[in-house]
C-alpha cells in the first residue's frame, strides 16, 4: 500500500477517497456510457486540482473505452461520431491553454460550473435545431473539446448534442462511446504538447485505471433494455448533486 501512495502522491485517505468514487464514477460510465470524467472531477477536485486529474482521467477513460468501445462501434451513429472528433480536436489545445493559464481556484469554479450548466441544460430536455446541422456538429465537436481541455467533461457537450436529434438511448450511448475512445486518441497527444500528461498523472492514472474497469464491468451488466429509459435521468441528476455541492465547498473555502 505504501508504494501505491508514494507513487501517487496521496495519502491513505485521499487513495480510499479517491478509489471508491473512480468505481462509482466507472459503474455509471459502463451503464450510461459517459459522466466518468464529469463524476470524478465534481467531487474529486477537492483533492486534486482539475490541471492534475486531467491527464488521470485520460488512462481512466481509455481504460473504459478499450472494455466498451465494441458495442459502441456496433450502436453508435460514426459519421456523427467522426465529426464530433474532428471538432474536438480543434478545441483541445484552447481549452488546455485556458487550464494552464488560470489560477487553480478560477479552474475549479469554472470546470464546476460547466459540469452543473451542461447537466441541467439536458434535464430541462433544451433542444437546439442549430445543432442539427452541419456546423452545428462540427461546432459542437469544437465546444466540447474545449470543455475538455479545461474539465474534461466534453462528453457532457457530446450528449447535448445527441439529445438534440432524440436519439434512441442505446445509439447515443454508443455513439459518446465511440467518441470518446476515437477523442482520448488525439487529445493524449494534445496534452504531452502542453506538457500536462506529466509523471504524475500518468502513475495516478494507471493505478485507478483498474478500480475504474472494476466499475464499468459492474455498470455494463446494469445496462439492460428495461433500464434503458431511466439511465441518462439517473445520472444527470447525479451530476446536478454533486457538483453543485463540491461549487459550493470550492467558493466557500
Amino acid at each position: 500500500m505504501s508504494w501505491l501512495l508514494s507513487i501517487t502522491n496521496l495519502t491513505g485517505q485521499e487513495f480510499l477517497i479517491l478509489t471508491v468514487i473512480v468505481v462509482l464514477a466507472g459503474i455509471v460510465r459502463g451503464f450510461s456510457g459517459f459522466a466518468l470524467s464529469a463524476l470524478v472531477m465534481a467531487t474529486a477536485v477537492i483533492i486534486l486540482p482539475p490541471i492534475a486529474l486531467i491527464p488521470m482521467l485520460w488512462w481512466m477513460e481509455m481504460a473504459a473505452s478499450l472494455l466498451m468501445v465494441k458495442g459502441g462501434w456496433a450502436d453508435a451513429d460514426r459519421p456523427t461520431a467522426f465529426g464530433l472528433v474532428i471538432g474536438s480536436s480543434i478545441g483541445w489545445p484552447i481549452g488546455l491553454a485556458l487550464t494552464t493559464s488560470l489560477p487553480v481556484e478560477t479552474s475549479k469554479i469554472i470546470a464546476l460550473s460547466i459540469i452543473v450548466t451542461l447537466a441541467v441544460t439536458q434535464l430541462a430536455k433544451i433542444r437546439l435545431a442549430f445543432l442539427a446541422t452541419k456546423p452545428g456538429l462540427y461546432g459542437t465537436g469544437i465546444v466540447a473539446g474545449i470543455v475538455s481541455g479545461l474539465a474534461h467533461v466534453g462528453a457532457m457537450v457530446v450528449a447535448l448534442y445527441v439529445l438534440a436529434s432524440d436519439s434512441p438511448a442505446r445509439q447515443m450511448r454508443g455513439s459518446i462511446v465511440l467518441f470518446l475512445f476515437l477523442g482520448s486518441l488525439v487529445s493524449f497527444f494534445v496534452q504531452l504538447a502542453f506538457g500536462v500528461m506529466d509523471l504524475s498523472g500518468v502513475s495516478r492514472g494507471l493505478v485507478f485505471a483498474a478500480p475504474t474497469a472494476l466499475g464499468v464491468l459492474i455498470g455494463l451488466r446494469m445496462f439492460t433494455p428495461r433500464f434503458e429509459p431511466y439511465y441518462k435521468p439517473v445520472c444527470l441528476a447525479l451530476l446536478v448533486g454533486l457538483a453543485g455541492l463540491s461549487l459550493i465547498r470550492t467558493v466557500l473555502t
